[in-house]
């Protein structure tokens, strides 16, 4: 139901999986900036931003498959029905 509402949504898998990168990215900037910004706090706490923010990307992940899925399920992730769809919005 949720990944049905996200996909009218225009929610697609290729977000999710972007998504996902980015918290990665994300999980290792907020561990640098951890480190440098709270020097005092220690090692532990800036391991502690990181792991948080890297949390996240598992949830993303999961989302972009069940979205790939679900769009496989519906049809729209294949390239000839994307094209078919261009056709028609060119032809109507």
């Amino acid at each position: 139901m949720i990944i049905k509402k996200m996909h009218e949504m225009g929610i697609r898998s290729e977000h999710a999986y972007m998504a996902g990168l980015a918290s990665i990215g994300f999980s290792i900037a907020a561990w640098a900036g951890s480190l440098k910004a709270e020097a005092g706090m220690g090692l532990d706490r800036a391991d502690r931003w990181g792991i948080f923010v890297g949390e996240w990307a598992p949830t993303f992940f999961g989302l972009g498959l069940a979205l790939s899925h679900y769009e496989q399920q519906d049809g729209t992730l294949t390239a000839a029905n994307v094209h078919e769809l261009r056709e028609k919005q060119k032809a109507g």
